[in-house]
């Protein structure tokens, strides 16, 4: 990890020096701002070259930045556009329902979150906006997942869940593939998912998915709250309260899909 983390830093680094100003660089006169060894620099500029972030000059042989970064810029004002359309359905919901809300989406087979709404009661969460969570784990994930993986039995071969480490948050965390495919099942069935204390001790989450209007399944909306107070003979009140919100989020994002 020191050595990834070590590579990253130095793609950022050079990275840095790609300017307005000073659009375009040689190996050479890089390596020389850069007080790099000269086919070190040569090896990460070919590197981002092959991934697109940077691209070469045939005739100059100098590399300026590439389309991929425009790409990936253009993901943050996507997902910015999103939340947009959502943050005012999250405020009603937070305020019927009284727990916090959280809006999620499936990214590298983690739960990302992307906006969420404080309980009115106090309590604080202590995942952030920008952050990533455990699909898993989280009633979130088992919603993004049931909804995005193939149904047939085929699926558990499916590379989202060949890469992805079953780790045990607490005691009541699914930790083996069968019990995962099986809880996916459900989630699929009931059209919605339950994290009872699998992730936080004391925490018990409910979630529901959100689809676009073509019945693609874009994020996932969930209720936080603690065991003593989220009682789960009122499930199906809450889930009635989130497909709520989850219907007005489809109408609001149309044809949405990130």
């Amino acid at each position: 990890m020191k050595a990834l983390n070590g590579s990253i830093k130095k793609t950022f680094t050079i990275l840095e020096h790609f300017t307005p100003q000073k659009s375009e660089w040689g190996v050479t006169e890089l390596a020389k701002v850069l007080g790099a060894n000269k086919s070190t620099v040569y090896r990460f500029l070919s590197d981002m070259q092959q991934l697109g972030i940077l691209r070469q000059d045939p005739a100059s042989e100098k590399y300026s930045l590439g389309l991929k970064l425009f790409e990936l810029g253009n993901r943050v004002h996507i997902q910015s556009a999103f939340v947009e359309k959502t943050h005012p359905e999250l405020a009603k919901v937070a305020l019927e329902i009284t727990e916090t809300v959280h809006l999620a989406i499936l990214k590298s087979n983690q739960v990302f979150y992307v906006d969420k709404v404080e309980s009115p009661q106090g309590l604080k969460m202590s995942n952030h906006i920008g952050t990533y969570g455990p699909a898993h784990a989280t009633s979130l994930g088992k919603v993004l997942l049931a909804f995005t993986l193939p149904e047939h039995d085929d699926f558990r071969r499916n590379n989202m869940l060949a890469d992805t480490t079953l780790q045990a948050y607490t005691e009541h965390t699914i930790t083996d593939t069968e019990s995962l495919l099986r809880e996916l099942a459900e989630v699929r069935s009931q059209g919605y998912a339950i994290d009872r204390e699998e992730f936080e001790i004391g925490l018990i989450c409910v979630a529901v998915p959100i689809f676009n209007r073509q019945n693609e399944i874009v994020a996932s909306l969930s209720a936080s709250g603690p065991a003593n107070r989220f009682k789960e003979e009122e499930v199906e009140n809450y889930v009635a309260i989130l497909r709520s919100g989850a219907t007005a989020i489809q109408q609001n994002i149309g044809f949405f899909k990130l």
